[in-house]
């Protein structure tokens, strides 16, 4: 099967996308909506399409969240690995529907589990992206105490992305929820420092940290607007830009 050349319009060759497992739940209230799960993997579909290499980032929270267990009186680190086994659980719901597109997918968790996906070798993992094959990062970095926010950008990182792609329920970053303030400001580029400073929500304070240490931008966009993720890959669409001083 011959893979796709690298559109030339397209400035990233190999990106990270992260979504939060809530965004699999479309209009339930706990779970796995399967059409949204298939939507995103259209929009997956359409940039891979370009010839980008995809990385994906899915998180638990729509099965199990760790801070909420342990909230509840469950020990931390039992709890975060049960969100960690959520996370394999979205991932592979992922797979499937990236490979019902046609779509070439690895699942690769930091905890092993021979049985349904790869042990994370980040060799192997490199290999499999260079073939134009989608990985999908589970089981957040195997240690309790780190989000899946910090995995995605430790993985992006370790793959040698260009670019973090958050998706979103808002188009881009705001100085307060755009929801609920008719007059939130929307920032077309913020600075790593800023959104430390400012509590602005983009990812937890260690993940940001990661990606300024190691000048990684993200960009913030809407996954619920059709052809977003493509568009801005292509140069259109609205977004935020976390990115460094310079």
């Amino acid at each position: 099967m011959s893979q796709p050349a690298l559109d030339a319009g397209v400035k990233y060759k190999r990106v990270m996308l992260k979504i939060s497992g809530e965004a699999l739940m479309g209009d339930l209230g706990y779970g796995l909506h399967p059409p949204t799960v298939q939507r995103i993997a259209n929009e997956v579909k359409t940039v891979h399409d370009l010839g980008v290499e995809i990385c994906m980032v899915i998180g638990g929270g729509n099965i199990f969240r760790g801070l909420q267990g342990s909230a509840q009186g469950m020990e931390r680190t039992t709890a975060d690995y049960m969100g960690m086994l959520a996370t394999v659980m979205n991932a592979l719901a992922m797979q499937a529907s990236l490979e019902s597109l046609g779509i070439h997918t690895r699942v690769i968790s930091a905890i092993p589990m021979d049985q349904v996906c790869e042990p994370y070798i980040r060799r192997r993992a490199v290999r499999h992206l260079e073939k134009k094959r989608v990985c999908i990062f589970a089981a957040g970095t195997g240690n309790p105490y780190f989000t899946t926010d910090t995995a995605a950008t430790l993985r992006a990182n370790e793959m040698a992305c260009e670019a973090i792609f958050k998706g979103t329920k808002v188009d881009g970053v705001y100085d307060m929820d755009p929801k609920k303030h008719a007059h939130a400001k929307r920032y077309d580029r913020v600075s790593y420092d800023e959104v430390l400073q400012k509590h602005l929500g983009v990812m937890d304070a260690s993940a940001i940290a990661l990606a300024r240490d190691n000048d990684l931008p993200i960009i913030v966009f809407s996954l619920d607007e059709p052809g977003g993720f493509c568009g801005i890959l292509a140069g259109r669409g609205t977004y935020t830009m976390v990115h460094g001083e310079g």
